[in-house]
C-alpha cells in the first residue's frame, strides 16, 4: 500500500482532521498571510487536540501533511500556493 492509499483511508476515517486543517489554514489567510506551513497548521491541531481531549494523543502521520496541503489547494484553488512546495 502506498502512502496516498494509507493517507486516504485515514482521511476517510478521520473527517474531522481535515476540517480543523482548513479552518486553521482559512483562519491565517484571514489574517493576512499570504502563504504559510502545513506543518504549522497540523502541529497546532496537535496542540489543540492535546489541550482539550483526554486518553490517548491524537496521531497523524507526518508522511500525510503533504496530502492535506494538496487537499487544501484543490479545495481553494484561489489560494494555491499558500503552502508551498
Amino acid at each position: 500500500m502506498t502512502i496516498k492509499e494509507k493517507w486516504w483511508g485515514w482521511h476517510n476515517q478521520n473527517p474531522h482532521f481535515y476540517e480543523m486543517f482548513e479552518r486553521f489554514a482559512l483562519a491565517l489567510i484571514s489574517n493576512g498571510h499570504q502563504n504559510s506551513s502545513a506543518w504549522l497548521v497540523v502541529n497546532r491541531i496537535r496542540w489543540e487536540t492535546a489541550m482539550k481531549t483526554t486518553g490517548g494523543d491524537f496521531k497523524i502521520s507526518n508522511d500525510f501533511i503533504a496530502y492535506y496541503a494538496r487537499l487544501f489547494h484543490h479545495n481553494h484553488p484561489n489560494h494555491e500556493g499558500f503552502f508551498p512546495h
